[in-house]
């Protein structure tokens, strides 16, 4: 029951995140809630391949290169789910900051 309440939490935080970043727009609730399943998805499968992947360069930026990978999956998730969209990498770098602290705050709250 709890993963069901943050799953709807961080599509709420997706619509909120919308509204008010010019750069993002997501087209309906449906939307935003193909859009967190689609982030769970790629944050469990691709996001681990990828920072394997960098641990040099993540290494010499002191992690601020996974400020990249959450960007290039907040991108991938543009391409992937109809109705989302995101007007470039700066814009992707933005939401994915909000949303994480966003969905940690929230997450707060759940437990």
């Amino acid at each position: 029951m709890r993963f069901i309440l943050k799953f709807l939490l961080n599509a709420l935080a997706v619509v909120l995140l919308a509204y008010v970043l010019a750069g993002v727009s997501v087209s309906s609730f449906l939307t935003a809630l193909l859009v967190a399943l689609v982030l769970g998805v790629l944050n469990a499968l691709l996001r681990p391949l990828l920072i394997l992947l960098t641990i040099p360069i993540t290494i010499l930026t002191l992690g601020l290169f996974l400020l990249v990978i959450n960007a290039l999956i907040i991108l991938l998730t543009d391409a992937l789910v109809p109705g989302f969209a995101v007007d470039g990498f700066f814009w992707a770098v933005i939401f994915s900051l909000l949303l994480s602290l966003i969905s940690g705050l929230l997450d707060k709250l759940v437990d």
